[in-house]
């Protein structure tokens, strides 16, 4: 019995094709990674952005809660909310005026003002980088209040 062998010249096409989606497949995992260490650095900025967020509305509560409204000078207040967060919070006077009498004209006469105010609570998160230096990862945020209290007329002097 006589044995007949077909050999076909593939000329090494597999090791090529092989290769090909070797290479293709390593670009798309490279690429994955780098999509998914973007990701995660972004969600990590964001969440210091909203501890700073945070800081400053404690910031502007602890401001408003202290009661010191000053119609002459500017009131500051310095916060530390953690190792990381603080918080610069100012009362400011604006302006002052008549409320209006017990009829609501627009008359004088109610010995009654309206002091407004501006508070501003500017609050910084900053996390720990080389030798406690600048980081990626630092975040800063800014709230402002306006607001007024009630109360008896003050004399001009």
């Amino acid at each position: 019995m006589k044995h007949i062998t077909l050999q076909k010249d593939q000329g090494g096409a597999a090791l090529v094709v092989g290769l090909v989606l070797l290479v293709v497949i390593t670009v798309l995992a490279v690429s994955g990674m780098n999509t998914a260490t973007t990701e995660l650095a972004m969600a990590r900025n964001d969440q210091n952005y909203e501890n700073a967020f945070q800081a400053a509305e404690t910031g502007l509560e602890q401001a408003l809660a202290q009661g010191r409204f000053n119609t002459s000078n500017n009131v500051n207040f310095v916060l530390n909310i953690n190792a990381n967060d603080s918080v610069n919070a100012t009362i400011q006077f604006e302006d002052s005026t008549l409320v209006p009498d017990r009829a609501f004209s627009l008359g004088v006469g109610s010995g009654i003002s309206a002091y407004h105010f501006i508070a501003t609570a500017t609050a910084e998160s900053k996390r720990a980088g080389v030798a406690g230096g600048i980081t990626d990862r630092d975040a800063s945020a800014m709230h402002t209040q306006a607001f007024y209290i009630v109360g008896p007329e003050q004399p001009i002097l």
